[in-house]
């Protein structure tokens, strides 16, 4: 144990507990809620206590009496003594030595927790499959503690737990920062891993502005002190390897993207980057996909998609988008045939929902694999290999069609695992894909409509996902908006700055006051995170990334 900062106090209204005690300490010593720190106990053994809350009191018996003594309200008084004062100070307990949980005692010395004995009390020696996730900072001065945090893989992303939740306001949270932080130790600890502990492919969806279009470019703006961050973290500074773009088809053959034509030819030139389009004949049956967000408690939509792809009436001979529009126009204008039982006022509103995306230049006649374009669906079954990296662009699409890629995406990633799709060898497959998405609200809020289909499969993924491989790292920017078997489902979650408003939720209901009050005010780069292996909830912090950043857009 480092220095004595103070003495256990246990008093008749507050005594100490199996959970929980409390000490005073000098009202001029710096600690923060998260500190560790040690107190000697029976039988030589250590208890270790996480400090939640930090209070100051003097003798005063009342706010009157600190009036008083002022000279009645004189604010330039200067007082004829000085208050007896400390600081006290509550700290939860996460551990002993010895495994004894009896409370400490009266009058036992407090003191600030060593760098092994942050490790012990915090369940971090010794970890199995380490996986690095950021690093503590503890205490003032001389006795500043700076130690890398490792989590259990195996609790992150399977076979024991999986899937990930990262909320935070947007701008200031910076979740996708930490997401990516994660996906690039997640890929250099598999790179570096032998076989037989498996192989890992990543599915990213791009969906603001540039963010992840370069992320296999290294940052050349780097700071000394991130790249000595991550050396402590032992990890690389190369940016992501294995990495393929994949961008939506525009209009006059140039994709519909953020990023700059230039930049994008150059990835197509050197075989890394794709334009993806949908082909009527093959993705027809993704078309219930567009209703993700419109609510068909009657099943009328469902109706007509069953009709559509079945083949009845004409459908059986279309074989374009344009041919299926106008099938579509032909059955809002009278009822005739099979489709009778469907009511024309049904067919109008189908139309009015598919018309609109329908006309994006993704949805086209055929695929040109000569020119780079390509089915998202046929890439990923035939394609995808271990450390392989997709990043799916969807920033410039509007919200139907981000949702309609999303789920053709996961629905895709899921049928693969399922051994569904495609006929390739098992042992050519990553053995876990992991998918990472933004704004998951869009998907899985509480106000999706219950017969989602994209809603259906996230939950599915999240129920089963960990058995078939497949991992989920989500972001957004309010947890309580999210459905609560998605992120029920969720092994690990990190929290980054929110409001006030959002700390009051449920969701929240079991963090200490102080932690919640903290993370209204968490800077970039500091995330309170929450695991199965840890016994405590920890204040983290990680570096800048190692991709390039764009500073605009």
């Amino acid at each position: 144990m480092n220095k004595t900062i103070g003495k256990v106090a246990a008093t008749e209204k507050s005594p100490t507990t199996i959970d929980e005690f409390f000490f005073w300490t000098d009202k001029t010593r710096i600690l923060h809620p998260f500190d560790v720190v040690a107190v000697k106990h029976l039988h030589d053994s250590v208890t270790f206590g996480v400090v939640e809350e930090i209070s100051h009191i003097t003798d005063a018996t009342s706010y009157l009496t600190s009036y008083i003594s002022s000279d009645f309200g004189d604010v330039s008084h200067q007082a004829n003594m000085h208050r007896i004062g400390m600081n006290y100070v509550k700290a939860r307990v996460v551990g002993n030595t010895e495994n004894i949980y009896t409370p400490v005692l009266d009058g036992h010395e407090v003191c600030l927790a060593s760098q092994e004995e942050v490790r012990e009390a915090l369940g971090l020696t010794e970890v199995q499959n380490p996986l690095s996730c950021g690093y503590l900072e503890m205490y003032e001065g001389d006795d500043k503690v700076i130690l890398p945090v490792h989590l259990n893989a195996h609790f992150l992303i399977g076979p024991e737990g999986a899937h990930l939740n990262i909320s935070g306001i947007s701008g200031l949270a910076a979740k996708t920062s930490y997401s990516m932080f994660l996906l690039k130790a997640i890929q250099q600890r598999y790179m570096e891993a032998s076989e037989e502990n498996g192989s890992i492919a990543f599915v990213i969806f791009n969906v603001k502005g540039r963010d992840l279009l370069a992320i296999d470019e290294p940052n050349e703006e780097l700071s000394e002190k991130d790249k000595g961050l991550y050396q402590l973290l032992e990890l690389n500074e190369q940016p992501f390897q294995h990495v393929t773009y994949f961008y939506p088809y525009g209009h006059d053959g140039q994709p519909n993207t953020y990023a700059q034509t230039t930049e994008v030819n150059a990835q197509i030139t050197q075989n890394k980057a794709f334009q993806y389009k949908y082909i009527y004949e093959h993705d027809k049956n993704s078309l219930e996909l567009l209703f993700a967000n419109i609510d068909d408690s009657t099943g009328t939509m469902d109706s007509i998609i069953n009709y559509v792809v079945t083949e009845q009436g004409e459908f059986g001979n279309i074989r374009d988008w344009p041919g299926f529009l106008g099938e579509v126009d032909a059955h809002c204008q009278k009822q005739s045939g099979k489709g009778s039982e469907i009511t024309v006022t049904s067919w109008r509103k189908f139309k009015r929902i598919v018309r609109k995306p329908l006309t994006n230049s993704i949805f086209a006649r055929r695929v040109a694999p000569e020119c780079q374009e390509t089915r998202l669906k046929e890439h990923i079954v035939d394609k995808i290999k271990k450390n392989d990296v997709f990043v799916i662009d969807i920033a410039k699409l509007d919200e139907d069609l981000q949702a309609f890629v999303f789920g053709d995406v996961i629905r895709s990633i899921y049928d693969l695992k399922l051994g569904q799709a495609g006929d390739r060898d098992e042992d050519d497959l990553p053995s876990k894909i992991i998918i990472f998405v933004d704004e998951l609200n869009k998907y899985a809020s509480t106000d999706v409509p219950k017969d989602s289909p994209i809603l259906r499969q996230i939950i599915d993924i999240s129920e089963r996902g960990r058995s078939l491989g497949i991992v989920l790292f989500s972001a957004e920017q309010f947890k309580s908006a999210i459905h609560d078997r998605v992120k029920g489902n969720c092994a690990s979650h990190a929290y980054g700055r929110t409001n006030a408003i959002e700390i009051s939720k449920n969701d929240y209901k079991f963090i200490p006051s102080v932690y919640k009050n903290m993370m209204t005010r968490l800077k970039q780069g500091e995330y309170i995170i929450q695991n199965p292996v840890l016994r405590s909830l920890l204040n983290i912090k990680f570096p800048k990334p190692v991709y390039r950043q764009y500073k605009n857009g």
